[in-house]
């Protein structure tokens, strides 16, 4: 599992993961909101498995070692 998000991907991620699950707790939006899981574990691990599959890095230093 190598990086492939880089850093405004991951505040994107985590504020939209963040909005979602707080809009469903509050019973403003339906059970879908949950979804909101995956980009807050994705921009938290700074991974996404969509990306690896596509090949997409928004990282600029991901692909250095």
């Amino acid at each position: 599992m190598h990086k492939n998000v880089g850093n405004i991907d991951k505040v994107l991620r985590i504020i939209a993961g963040v909005v979602l699950i707080g809009l469903t707790l509050g019973g403003i939006i339906g059970v879908w909101g949950w979804i909101g899981v995956l980009p807050l574990a994705t921009g938290l691990l700074g991974w996404c498995p969509a990306y690896s599959l596509l090949g997409i890095k928004t990282c600029p230093a991901c692909g250095k070692k």
